[in-house]
Order: structure tokens, then C-alpha cells, then sequence
């Protein structure tokens, strides 16, 4: 019988530094904590203070010579992403986890003007890789992981309509917004392999695991019932947080993890250790990548110095 991977192959990680966004809750403290116990440096990037500082408190509760710090970030506003950028001090990034993320909210805009479920899950998080990819680049065997999920496959994005202007569905919306995620990959990735750089672009998705993210949207709408029975399903259906951070970790830490890979549960995308998953054809059409790539710039001023000019030199063409 094949072993499952888990935490305890998490190469060491000392000497290494990562920044893990949503690292308050969910998979994002899971993961936070596990590299951290395995040596890293961890900061920790979260919207609100307290639960920032709660979760610093927490991993140093269970990992008492962690090494974690709370800079606080709000994907949802630019100029935040920008500030957190500059608050961070460090000469070198070895591991960005984009791992924050909204689900199935009602309809609402970032402080900038976008849906918010695309400007949060994918805009916001544009942002904050263009803004580090100089430590990156400047790191080697440094990654960047992107935390998508498998109802990626509710909607490909609308190339003209990313904001959801035209008929909000929330489960449309939110298909697009990890639709977005795995572009993003997938473009960088093309991007990197352009410009001869050494850094791996992956992504990663926890199957159905219990986090507070599906409970949020219900929850914001007071639909108690709607919000017992989510809760129902997670106690009944789904794996655990510790569980679902799985694919993320061995997307951040495993050897030979393969640029644009996509790594999911093994069985059937929903539960169990991490593999290879299956992902749209629509997330690896290179049109597509650049098109969105250029229009996340448009929006939120963010060009990736060292990339952007190589990378629109590249040959385009349909995905496979």
C-alpha cells in the first residue's frame, strides 16, 4: 500500500522564509503552523488583528520556538497590499502561499471598486506576488502556491465581464475567481519558464474540508438555517482542516513539485493525502492566461518587474 504523505515529510525548513495569507483559520493556520514547526519563518497574513495575533498566540501555544510574526493584510484593499508589502522586511521569500480566500458571498465590491470575490481570490493576491516577485526571483528554489479549488469547474472566467457586472450569481462568481487562480499559475508559470528563472509556480486545493469559508456567505445574510446545515455538512461530509492542508504543504515543501501542477485529494478531489488533480482544459489556455494577466494589470497597477515585458514576448496559442 502506497503511504500517504503528511506533515512528517515536510523537508526542514530552516532558514527559510514564507508568507501565508488567511493564516488566522482553516487550512491557512494549519499550514502556517506545520512550517513553522519544520523551521521556517512564518508571516503571517491576515485581514483583522485579533484573529491575526490569536493565531500567533495559538502556534506558539502548540510550537513553542516558532518563529512567527502577524503583519496584517487586507486583499480587499490595494493600498493595504501595498502597505504590507513594504512591512515586510525580509532580505529573502522562499514560499508564498496565496491561501485566503472568500466563498459564495452576496454581491459587494473591495475598496477598489472590484467584485469582491474575484478582487479578493484573485486581484488581491495579482497584487501581492507582483509586489514580492523581486524577493522571489532574488530567492533560490523559492515557490509560489495558489490555493484554488476544485469548483473551479462551475465557470470559466468572462474575459469581459470579470467583475460580474452583467448577472451576479455567487457560485458563478466564486467558479470564476478560482478559475482565475489556476490562469494565474498557468500564465506565471509560462512567464518564468520565458525569463530562464528557477521559481515554480503551483497550485493547490483543499477538496471539501471544514473551514469556516462556507459558512460566511450564509452567515452574512443571517440565513441561520442555511448556516446549521453547512455546518451539518462539514461535521457529516467533510475532512478536517489538518487534512485539507495537505495538498498545499506538499505543494509548498515536497521535492520535484513540477511548475503549473495542480494538487489536490486523491480521491475523486474531495478527500484523503495529496495528488495530482484534475483541473479545466480552460485553466491551461495560454489566451486566455494573458489576456486575464494584462487585464489584472490594468486594474490593479501592478506589473511583475523582471517578467512583464519577457513574458509578453512568449508565443500564445490554445492550452492543453
Amino acid at each position: 500500500m502506497t503511504k500517504i504523505w503528511n506533515t512528517s515529510d515536510i523537508p526542514d525548513q530552516s532558514g527559510r522564509t514564507a508568507v501565508v495569507t488567511g493564516a488566522n483559520s482553516g487550512i491557512g493556520l494549519v499550514t502556517a503552523r506545520e512550517l513553522a514547526r519544520r523551521g521556517a519563518r512564518v508571516i503571517l497574513a491576515c485581514r483583522s488583528e485579533t484573529r491575526g495575533r490569536e493565531a500567533e498566540a495559538t502556534i506558539r501555544a502548540d510550537v513553542p520556538d516558532a518563529d512567527v510574526e502577524f503583519v496584517r493584510l487586507d486583499l480587499a484593499d490595494l493600498s493595504s497590499v501595498r502597505e504590507f508589502v513594504s512591512a515586510v522586511r525580509a532580505e529573502r521569500l522562499d514560499l508564498l502561499i496565496n491561501n485566503a480566500g472568500v466563498m459564495a458571498l452576496p454581491y459587494g465590491t473591495t475598496a477598489d471598486g472590484f467584485e469582491t470575490q474575484f478582487g479578493v481570490n484573485h486581484l488581491g493576491h495579482f497584487a501581492l506576488t507582483g509586489l514580492l516577485v523581486p524577493k522571489l526571483l532574488n530567492t533560490p528554489d523559492a515557490r509560489v502556491v495558489s490555493v484554488s479549488s476544485g469548483l473551479h469547474v462551475i465557470s470559466n472566467i468572462d474575459i469581459n465581464d470579470l467583475n460580474s457586472e452583467r448577472n451576479y450569481r455567487r457560485w458563478v462568481a466564486y467558479g470564476r475567481s478560482k478559475t482565475a487562480n489556476l490562469l494565474f499559475v498557468h500564465e506565471l508559470t509560462r512567464r518564468l519558464v520565458t525569463a530562464g528563472s528557477g521559481l515554480v509556480a503551483a497550485a493547490s486545493h483543499p477538496g471539501y474540508a471544514a473551514t469556516n469559508l462556507q459558512t460566511a456567505g450564509v452567515r452574512m445574510e443571517g440565513r441561520t438555517g442555511a448556516e446549521r446545515a453547512v455546518e451539518l455538512g462539514n461535521r457529516v461530509f467533510a475532512q478536517s482542516a489538518e487534512t485539507g492542508a495537505l495538498p498545499t504543504l506538499y505543494a509548498a515543501t515536497a521535492p520535484c513539485v513540477l511548475p503549473d501542477s495542480f494538487t489536490g485529494p486523491r480521491f475523486l478531489g474531495w478527500r484523503g493525502g495529496p495528488g495530482p488533480s484534475w483541473r479545466a482544459k480552460w485553466t491551461t489556455n495560454d489566451v486566455a492566461g494573458e489576456r486575464l494577466w494584462t487585464a489584472s494589470e490594468q486594474l490593479t497597477g501592478v506589473t511583475y518587474a523582471g517578467l512583464d515585458t519577457l513574458g509578453a514576448g512568449a508565443t500564445g496559442g490554445g492550452g492543453a
